[in-house]
């Protein structure tokens, strides 16, 4: 792994570009959301979009495609946690601010620690546990947990953001998950392979979701067909820079500072949706995303 300190200019503004494109993905989702699209066409779109795209790269790019037989069972068990945990994510920010339903979702780093100790029994690293009280803290600040911040006390803003706030928890624990069998099960399946098929597993449980709920929910105006065209195509350019500029620019796989696409959404939401949050929520969104990114860091240094 490329440690985050040696990073260029040109990868470290190419992975920030990243971090906005997934940001404003949510956004964009959101806005499709609001005129007419459900969430489980949301994830159909993107995620089939997306895994044509990265097959592409794979079939253009030449890379070999060897499976053995726990690579074709854990990749079935990572694509169907991942085509849930996508549900879950676009069901939390159909109902919450989307930096809000971002930010619950950034628990992930604590879920993928649990499940390692509970599947594998490895327990949890120091930096970890330290990370544990911040991002805890920092979540409910953002949360407005009490409703100080909304004026509305902790009953009525539990009311209001507590199905939103499940489903955010329930994709970061699924997405936890799905990490620790990437870890341990499929790390050795080169990224765009591993890519290309969880993302058309995934694409297939949304398909399933629509099958369920009678057919797809297209967007009743202009405005709604942006939002899902651009959620599908933010979502595929951000993962085709991903594969083909970063291992250029010398970067191996993700890195901690896309971990700010909170923030990003944070500013996209309120320019665009007019989604505005008080400033201690603010200082909570800083926090659980510094944790975030302090994780990050120190695993690759």
């Amino acid at each position: 792994m490329t440690s985050s300190r040696a990073l260029s200019f040109g990868a470290f503004s190419t992975l920030l570009l990243i971090a906005l494109m997934m940001g404003a993905n949510h956004v964009a989702a959101r806005v499709a959301f609001n005129h007419g699209v459900d969430v489980a066409t949301a994830v159909v779109f993107r995620s089939v979009v997306t895994a044509s795209v990265v097959t592409a790269l794979v079939v253009l790019q030449g890379v070999r495609v060897a499976f053995t037989p726990r690579h074709r069972k854990f990749l079935l068990l990572i694509g169907l946690l991942v085509g849930v945990q996508s549900l879950f994510l676009y069901s939390a920010v159909a109902r919450l601010p989307v930096a809000l339903a971002l930010l619950a979702f950034n628990t992930y780093p604590l879920w993928t620690a649990l499940w390692a100790a509970l599947i594998y029994r490895k327990p949890p690293e120091r930096s970890v546990l330290m990370a544990m009280p911040v991002i805890l803290i920092g979540l409910a600040l953002a949360l407005d947990v009490f409703g100080a911040a909304s004026g509305l006390g902790a009953a009525g803003q539990w009311s209001r953001i507590g199905v939103g706030v499940g489903f955010a928890l329930m994709a970061a624990a699924t997405f936890g998950a799905a990490l620790v069998f990437t870890q341990h099960e499929a790390a050795d399946i080169d990224g765009r392979v591993r890519t290309a098929t969880t993302l058309g597993l995934a694409g297939l449980v949304g398909l399933a979701s629509v099958g369920v709920q009678g057919g797809f929910h297209l967007p009743q105006v202009a405005a709604g067909w942006w939002g899902l065209a651009a959620l599908t195509v933010l979502y595929g350019t951000a993962f085709t820079i991903m594969f083909t500029v970063l291992p250029r620019l010398g970067v191996v796989g993700n890195s901690a500072i896309m971990n700010v696409e909170p923030v990003f959404a944070l500013i996209l939401a309120w320019l665009i949706l007019g989604q505005a949050i008080a400033p201690v929520q603010i200082a909570g969104a800083l926090l659980v995303v510094g944790a975030v990114m302090v994780l990050g860091l120190r695993r690759r240094t």
